[in-house]
């Protein structure tokens, strides 16, 4: 089983990025698949979830509106898209699998 998150990168406050998980070793269109985030100095916080069909989609307070998670059962992929960015996003993003499988992550900066 292995996931890997890629995408993160430096962002102005205001922009955009689209972090990817790309899955393998199990059967991921059977799975919930879900965003967890940790922010320097700070525990986890679960960002959203999406069901294995990707029809149903939620999201932390802090981020609805702003954040849309999909997949791509096709390709084994999970997506987050994030808008609106603000430095509080500032966090290493993990992807889990509700079978407990992780990324090793990817870090999304906000800077000024």
């Amino acid at each position: 089983v292995q996931l890997v998150e890629s995408g993160g990168g430096l962002v102005q406050p205001g922009g955009s990025l689209r972090l990817s998980c790309a899955a393998s070793g199990f059967t991921f269109s059977s799975y919930y698949m879900s965003w967890v985030r940790q922010a320097p100095g700070q525990g986890l916080e679960w960002v959203s979830e999406i069901n294995s069909g990707g029809d149903n989609t939620y999201y932390a307070d802090s981020v609805k509106g702003r954040f849309t998670a999909s997949r791509d059962n096709a390709k084994n992929t999970l997506y987050l898209k994030m808008n609106s960015l603000k430095p509080e996003d500032t966090a290493l993003y993990y992807c889990e699998a509700s079978h407990g499988s992780w990324g090793q992550g990817t870090q999304v900066t906000g800077s000024s």
